[in-house]
């Protein structure tokens, strides 16, 4: 029972751990194809991350170790679920509790979550449900026939055909299932009024701010790694590598020139870019007002953050004038808003005819 908990638990972290990871994306997918950012669809995705994890999670582990494996051969008879319920049936006492019959059972209910997020999610019927179904235990029980492609000498789980078929059946009836939800939630299509405007708030606002912290935060690593390995094996400088002071210096400012070039060219960070929102309306010249804006933003933070010492105070002060700023400003428009002297509209609206989208004044 512990084991299964653990393995639980791997899910749900690799799973959050990948939604985290693609979480800025999805956002953008998101406003562009629905308009906004729903919050069912956004818990529906993330159980489906988690959900793929645990599929290989409690089909493939805990990997043994090599010298203590058994090898195990293939049940191609696809009559041997037949056999075990009548097995289930036969033997003493409560049916429903016997090992045969529970396994059965565990195939089944174990792939009613992909026929349901097929339906929901994708849009798609039954058919393309049982496909789904049977092509990813295929590869389940194809990743085992074969000792996890390679990796064991031979295969320590069973390939078993009763697992296809139960784990097919348990997709379609998820499918099925997934046709209680309101036909409105369901389906994968583009919403009809995703290119009209909707009204700026401070919680899209604040979730602007969440993807440009994230995605500042993925390059920022993606940097200071790659700085640290050519480090290790191209300059073959192990002091450097040990000290992490270039790679640190690195993972903060390519990623901090980076927002400024982008919002120099477009007036718009990426999480302005995910979310649809742009800033307009300032009376200094748009490569200054913008410039501010950065400053403003991730440029003073960044800033900071290359100083260290007291100004890592700073730089944690700054923060959380930020979020202050978000509250006390129309419009959640904040801090880079203030220093720029520009406002906030959404992108979609065409901010040339006012009678149709008014401009909001600061």
């Amino acid at each position: 029972m512990e084991d299964q908990v653990l393995l639980g638990f791997i899910a749900i972290a690799v799973g959050v751990a990948f939604g985290i990871l693609l979480f800025v994306p999805f956002v953008a997918v998101s406003y562009r194809r629905r308009g906004r950012l729903g919050f069912g669809r956004t818990l529906l995705w993330l159980a489906a991350l988690i959900y793929f994890w645990a599929i290989w999670t409690y089909t493939l582990l805990p990997l043994p170790d090599p010298d203590t494996i058994r090898c195990v051969g293939a049940i191609t008879d696809p009559m041997s679920v037949v056999r075990d319920v009548q097995k289930a049936l036969a033997a003493p006492g409560n049916p429903l509790r016997h090992p045969a019959l529970l396994q059965l059972v565990f195939n089944v209910v174990l792939f009613v979550p992909l026929g349901f997020f097929v339906r929901v999610l994708a849009g798609r019927g039954i058919l393309t449900a049982l496909a789904a179904g049977f092509g990813l235990s295929l590869l389940v029980e194809t990743t085992q026939l074969t000792g996890v492609w390679g990796v064991y000498p031979c295969a320590y789980r069973f390939f078993d055909v009763g697992d296809l078929m139960t784990n097919t059946l348990g997709a379609v009836v998820g499918c099925a299932v997934a046709l209680l939800v309101p036909r409105t939630l369901r389906g994968a299509k583009a919403s009809p009024d995703a290119d009209l405007p909707r009204p700026v708030t401070r919680g899209r606002r604040a979730l602007a701010m969440l993807c440009d912290a994230l995605a500042f935060g993925f390059l920022s690593v993606g940097v200071g790694v790659t700085v640290q390995l050519w480090l290790q094996f191209v300059a073959d400088d192990r002091a450097a590598v040990l000290d992490g002071g270039l790679a640190s210096a690195a993972g903060t400012i390519v990623p901090s020139a980076l927002f400024l070039v982008l919002i120099l060219i477009s007036g718009r960070s990426i999480g302005d870019i995910a979310v649809q929102l742009r800033y307009t309306g300032s009376p200094l010249p748009a490569p200054f007002a913008r410039l501010l804006r950065w400053v403003g933003g991730i440029g003073g933070l960044s800033a900071l953050a290359l100083l260290g010492g007291f100004f890592d105070l700073a730089s944690s002060l700054l923060i959380l004038i930020a979020i202050v700023m978000l509250f006390a400003t129309r419009l959640g428009r904040g801090l880079p808003g203030v220093l720029s002297g520009q406002h906030l509209v959404d992108a979609r609206a065409d901010i040339r005819d006012p009678q149709r989208f008014p401009i909001t004044k600061p």
